[in-house]
C-alpha cells in the first residue's frame, strides 16, 4: 500500500437496493430491485454524477447507462445476516453478523407484552398489528384523541412502533413511554428497534412529525468501539446514533431529512478530522419505499446526486467515500416493507483506483473490515477488506 487512509466517509442511502437477494424468495422478494423498478415507474433515471462512478454497471437502471470508465470501483454486497431491517443491515456494516433474525409480529404482539405495557404507562393501547404508520393514525388517530390511549403497531421488520398526538403527550412523555417499552421488550421479545411516532393535526389531516426517535437495542462490539478504543473518532449524521445507540459515537449531526444529512454531510466533509464519518439518509426508505412512490423515489434520488459533485470536490488526498444501502424497499412491490436486496457499492478517493469492478461481497461486514485494513486495526471474525482493490494509484 503506498497511501495512508485518513478518513473513511460512508453515506447509506437507506432502502435504495439493486436487485434481489439469493434468498428473497424466502421473505417474499422475488422480482424486488429497487433502483431498477423506480427507473422504469418513471420512465428512466438521471442520475449523472453516480453514473459516471459506475451505478449502471452495478445493475441495469433505466437512464443510467454502464460506465466504461467510471470514476469510482463499483459492486454489490450479500446480507450474511438473516433478517432486512435497518439495524441488522447497520451493524453488518460494522462487522456484526447476526445468526437469528430479530423477531417480528405479523399477527400483532402476545397479549402478555401489551399488558405489560399498558400495566407500565397506565393506559390501554389501540391497534396492535402491522400497518403503514400514515395508514394507522389515519384510522385511530381520532379515538386517540377521545381517548389518549397511545397507538401500537409493527410491520414485516422487528420494530414495536408507538404513535401519539404531541397535543395529548408531550415529546418528553413520548420518549419516556417508548423507553418504558424498551426495557419491556427483551429475551425472546428483544425487537430491533422500539420507535416513536409523533404526530399533529386533527381527524382527516394527521401528520407524522420529524420528531421521531429510535429506541435499539445495544449492539455487540463494532469496528466503531474499536475505532474509540485506539483514539480514533467517530462522527455520526442522522439515524446512525440511534441506530448504535450512542455507543462510541464522538460527534452526532442529529438531523431528521436528506436535505439536512446532505447539507451535514458535506460540512463534515470539509471541517470533521473524525477518522470515520458515518452517515444515513432515511427519507428514500421512510417517505419513498414505505409509502409505494416510486416518483418521491425518484426525486429524492436525483436531488441527491444533484448533490455529490459538491461533496466529492471537498473529499482531500487520504479519503475514501463509500456510497451504498442498508437493504431494499422497492416502491412498485404490492409490499410496504423492506425488500431482501443486494445494496449496491460505490468506492472512490482521490488518491484511489477507479474502475474497477469489486463484484459480489461476501457480507456486508467487508465495510467493517475495509475500516480496520485502513485504520491498521486488528482484524475481526466477520468480512475481507477490499482495500487492496483501491490502493492501486488513479
Amino acid at each position: 500500500m503506498n497511501q495512508e487512509i485518513r478518513r473513511i466517509i460512508v453515506a447509506v442511502l437507506d432502502g435504495v437496493g439493486a436487485g434481489e437477494l439469493p434468498d428473497a424468495r424466502y421473505y417474499g422478494d422475488e422480482g424486488s430491485n429497487t433502483l431498477a423498478n423506480t427507473a422504469i415507474a418513471v420512465g428512466g433515471l438521471s442520475l449523472p454524477s453516480m453514473q459516471a462512478m459506475g451505478l449502471g454497471n452495478v445493475t441495469t437502471i433505466k437512464g443510467v447507462a454502464p460506465c466504461e470508465a467510471a470514476s469510482a470501483c463499483w459492486g454489490r454486497m450479500n446480507e450474511a445476516s438473516p433478517g432486512k431491517d435497518t439495524i441488522t443491515g447497520h451493524w453488518e456494516m460494522a462487522g456484526v453478523v447476526l445468526q437469528q433474525p430479530f423477531p417480528t409480529y405479523p399477527q400483532g404482539f402476545p397479549k402478555e407484552i401489551i399488558s405489560a405495557f399498558e400495566a407500565e404507562i397506565g393506559i390501554g393501547t389501540l391497534g396492535n398489528y402491522p400497518a403503514s404508520g400514515t395508514t394507522i393514525i389515519a384510522d385511530l388517530g381520532a379515538e386517540h384523541l377521545r381517548t389518549r390511549r397511545p397507538i401500537v403497531y409493527t410491520s414485516a421488520d422487528s420494530v414495536f412502533q408507538v404513535a401519539m398526538h404531541e397535543e395529548i403527550y408531550s415529546i418528553e412523555r413520548q420518549y419516556e413511554i417508548c423507553t418504558i417499552a424498551r426495557s419491556l421488550l427483551n429475551g425472546k421479545n428483544a425487537v430491533g428497534r422500539v420507535i416513536c411516532r409523533p404526530f399533529i393535526g386533527s381527524e382527516g389531516n394527521f401528520t407524522r412529525t420529524e420528531r421521531r426517535k429510535d429506541f435499539p437495542l445495544d449492539p455487540p462490539k463494532t469496528v466503531l468501539d474499536d475505532l474509540v478504543e485506539s483514539g480514533r473518532t467517530v462522527h455520526a449524521i442522522g439515524k446512525i446514533y440511534e441506530i448504535f445507540n450512542g455507543r462510541s459515537i464522538t460527534f452526532w449531526d442529529h438531523t431528521t431529512n436528506n436535505a439536512a444529512h446532505t447539507a451535514a454531510l458535506l460540512h463534515a466533509i470539509r471541517n470533521s478530522d473524525c477518522s470515520l464519518i458515518f452517515a444515513n439518509l432515511e427519507d428514500f426508505d421512510m417517505l419513498y419505499g414505505h409509502r409505494n412512490d416510486p416518483n418521491g423515489m425518484a426525486l429524492a434520488l436525483q436531488t441527491w446526486d444533484a448533490a455529490l459533485p459538491e461533496i466529492l470536490g471537498e473529499l482531500r488526498p487520504g479519503d475514501l467515500f463509500m456510497i451504498t444501502a442498508d437493504h431494499g424497499n422497492d416502491p412498485t412491490t404490492p409490499s410496504t416493507d423492506h425488500s431482501r436486496e443486494y445494496p449496491f457499492l460505490l468506492v472512490t478517493g482521490p488518491t484511489l483506483a477507479a474502475g474497477s469492478d469489486l463484484g459480489i461481497l461476501n457480507t456486508y461486514a467487508d465495510i467493517a473490515a475495509t475500516v480496520r485494513d485502513g485504520f491498521k486495526l486488528a482484524p475481526a471474525e466477520h468480512g475481507t477488506s477490499f482495500l487492496p482493490a483501491l490502493m492501486a494509484p488513479r
